[in-house]
């Protein structure tokens, strides 16, 4: 094995790592059942991207707390970036949902929870920019 892949490995499994994974699960969770909730009065492109900044305030809060815990940037400024941050995760979440929801799934003869499957997907993608983004930049 490569030095390279072993300190890849090192990284993913370290302590600051699955605490982000568990913050993060957190808040897919409050986003994913906010978009069911929200589905209810607004289609569900949109209900995405309202329940995106639901679980965008629930993970900045968590993350601060419990995540990156030795940053020294001023929380207004970690705030910032990781809005900016998560634009990027947003758009990927939007993109990968409705891709998913109306023509991959459907092409597939999906009829089981469509857009839930969609959503759940949408959201798992982007961890690993997110977890780099938020490392580098929002609690640098």
């Amino acid at each position: 094995m490569t030095d390279g892949l072993i300190e890849v490995k090192r990284k993913l499994a370290s302590p600051q790592f699955l605490k982000f994974l568990l913050a993060g699960g957190v808040a897919a969770a409050v986003n994913f059942g906010s978009r069911i909730v929200f589905n209810h009065w607004m289609p569900f492109s949109a209900a995405i991207v309202v329940a995106y900044i639901v679980g965008m305030i629930t993970a900045f809060v968590l993350t601060k707390l419990f995540v990156f815990t030795d940053s020294v940037r001023p929380t207004w400024q970690s705030g910032l970036f990781f809005i900016l941050v998560n634009v990027v995760a947003v758009l990927q979440t939007w993109a990968v949902s409705v891709l998913l929801a109306y023509y991959v799934l459907p092409w597939l003869h999906v009829t089981w929870h469509p857009k839930e499957i969609a959503h759940f997907v949408g959201v798992v993608v982007p961890v690993f920019t997110s977890y780099v983004g938020h490392k580098k930049l929002t609690f640098k």
